[in-house]
């Protein structure tokens, strides 16, 4: 596959469980985030507050270390200048959203989980787009498209990534991991998050099933941009998903 890039130069990467020994609980989100900087000129006017310019340094990343990642990026264009963008909620909301809100009220850490994502690399949206011609600058990162969710090869690599964890548990976090991964690695009528239940009394409980000849307990719950309101969300299932941790930190 072609190498692709970031504006001022860096990478597109891979973003993948690094701890590959096995875990309880196995997480499959949608697609991997990016570091973002705020673009400012030399006289310290503020041009874009927050442009991708690399991927992430580890999968579900929290924001950390954000500024050395920024610093190691060698802008030679001597229009701009790179920082960290003062907004914290610019790198890592999806991280720090998935540990509050997810791994606590389950009683875990980071060690007891293996996280995958169904497109393991970052994607501009129309917004970035549009700063990086403006600021006249150059990427060839593609804008995010859902058809690449559908991939026959990628779906065989989160299933070995499943076996390999030996994890006995499976969270689904939103409707794309359950329409392009989950209804093809096991033989379910299940096509989204609602097919699991969209009641207080229905939302996160456990489903048995059979994947790749393993039972398999399988736990759906809403995407991290619900559960944090990280943007545009939807309230029901913010309010679902807040009522089960209510629920799941009384168990603890």
């Amino acid at each position: 596959m072609q190498q692709l890039f970031y504006p001022f130069g860096m990478p597109l990467q891979k973003v993948e469980q690094k701890d590959k020994t096995p875990k309880k609980i196995f997480i499959l989100g949608v697609y991997a985030s990016a570091v973002h900087a705020t673009v400012r000129d030399p006289n310290g006017k503020t041009l874009v507050k927050a442009l991708a310019v690399a991927s992430e340094p580890e999968i579900f990343w929290r924001g950390d270390n954000a500024a050395d990642i920024i610093k190691q990026i060698n802008v030679t264009d001597s229009r701009y200048t790179l920082s960290v963008p003062t907004d914290r909620a610019m790198n890592g909301p999806s991280g720090r959203t998935l540990d509050e809100y997810y791994l606590k009220p389950l009683n875990l850490e980071r060690s007891d989980v293996w996280l995958s994502d169904l497109l393991p690399e970052s994607r501009i949206n129309p917004k970035q787009k549009a700063a990086i011609e403006r600021l006249g600058l150059h990427s060839t990162i593609p804008e995010f498209n859902k058809t690449e969710l559908n991939s026959v090869n990628r779906r065989s690599e989160i299933l070995a990534e499943l076996v390999a964890s030996k994890a006995e548990t499976l969270i689904l976090l939103g409707d794309d991991p359950i329409k392009y991964f989950l209804k093809y690695a096991t033989d379910t009528q299940y096509n989204k998050l609602s097919d699991f239940g969209a009641t207080p009394e229905t939302y996160g409980k456990p489903v048995a099933m059979n994947i790749s000849g393993n039972n398999i307990q399988v736990v759906a719950l809403c995407h991290p941009r619900q559960a944090g309101q990280l943007g545009a969300s939807n309230l029901k299932w913010t309010n679902l998903h807040r009522n089960w941790i209510i629920e799941k930190t009384k168990e603890a």
